[in-house]
């Protein structure tokens, strides 16, 4: 599908979608709202949930506008304008996501992702993880990223329209030749600066005991060693190294930078985020370390070295879930 089919399904989708959620705001509210209570769900999740996809909605449809007016105006190659478009997006969509849920972020560690250039490797654990990372990296540390993310996500207009305008890659996760897609990793990181970062999440798809059983069996065909170490993983899924190691093939000056979080675990799926929803939430919280590019091996090392991270990675994020009396 072209890049034209593909938009004049997704906005005028989206369009739609925004407008029957806020004309029949008075149906499905209260609808919503007896649901959730006659399940006992005092929080009203599923309000919660309806009342973020209002928001969502409207910000893609106002995203989309502006994009248009920015290509109307002969801007449609201005990358500073469509940075700050972005920024704009990921802090109002934060906010929506605040506001209707109650979910809070604490990103103290935010600091650590300046200077550029740097390669961000981030933990994959739920829906929210790509408007955690843009968030974090645009209003907190106000850097630019350049994002690889799965062709899939070209379903959303905005990360269609506007990523497409801006230095990100779409991976194709079944393309059959799989040196053409690192190839362009490789050339995504090429000129970083010191203001921007590459972001990539290594794990290649959303952590479950499911996928990390079937990922750890994949590994064990073919080096049994390796799965021998990452067994105690509890969290994390088993890292892929070749997209990391490709983009800090194309910028060798990269520092590294390993993110975690710990608050969206468990909304992976719609029936989790309500599950989440129905409990009074705790802060999300954002944590990030920063390794000297000189302390990166490469090569056949490099692989050892990122399952040691992701190893600690997993401890710490294992800590973080317990029970504040039992840390």
């Amino acid at each position: 599908m072209s890049a034209l089919q593909r938009r004049a399904v997704s906005i005028p989708s989206v369009l739609l979608a925004a407008t029957a959620l806020l004309v029949l705001l008075p149906v499905w509210l209260p609808l919503a709202a007896l649901a959730d209570l006659v399940r006992g769900r005092l929080r009203l999740p599923t309000v919660r949930l309806l009342a973020f996809a209002v928001c969502w909605s409207w910000l893609e449809a106002v995203g989309v506008t502006i994009a248009a007016g920015l290509w109307l105006v002969g801007q449609r190659r201005n990358a500073r304008a469509h940075f700050a478009l972005q920024r704009w997006w990921a802090a109002q969509l934060m906010n929506a996501l605040q506001l209707t849920t109650g979910i809070r972020v604490d990103a103290a560690d935010a600091t650590s992702l300046s200077p550029g250039p740097a390669i961000m490797l981030c933990r994959h654990a739920s829906l929210a993880d790509s408007l955690l990372s843009a968030w974090v990296v645009t209003s907190k540390a106000r850097m630019n990223p350049r994002y690889v993310l799965k062709k899939e996500l070209l379903a959303d207009p905005c990360l269609d329209v506007v990523g497409n305008r801006l230095p990100n890659y779409f991976l194709d996760r079944q393309a059959p030749d799989s040196a053409t897609e690192l190839s362009a990793l490789r050339i995504l990181a090429a000129g970083l600066t010191d203001g921007q970062v590459a972001v990539i999440f290594p794990e290649g798809t959303r952590s479950s005991p499911p996928k990390r059983a079937r990922a750890l069996q994949k590994i064990r065909e073919r080096d049994p060693a390796r799965a021998d170490r990452l067994a105690e993983m509890q969290h994390l899924l088993p890292p892929r190294p070749a997209g990391a190691l490709a983009l800090l093939g194309g910028c060798p000056q990269a520092d590294v930078i390993v993110a975690w979080h710990v608050g969206f675990d468990g909304l992976d799926t719609f029936g989790g985020i309500l599950r989440h929803l129905a409990r009074t939430p705790t802060p999300v919280q954002f944590h990030a370390r920063r390794i000297a590019r000189a302390d990166v091996p490469g090569g056949d090392a490099f692989t050892r070295w990122l399952d040691d991270q992701w190893l600690q990675s997993d401890r710490a994020v294992h800590a973080l879930l317990q029970p504040e009396g039992t840390r």
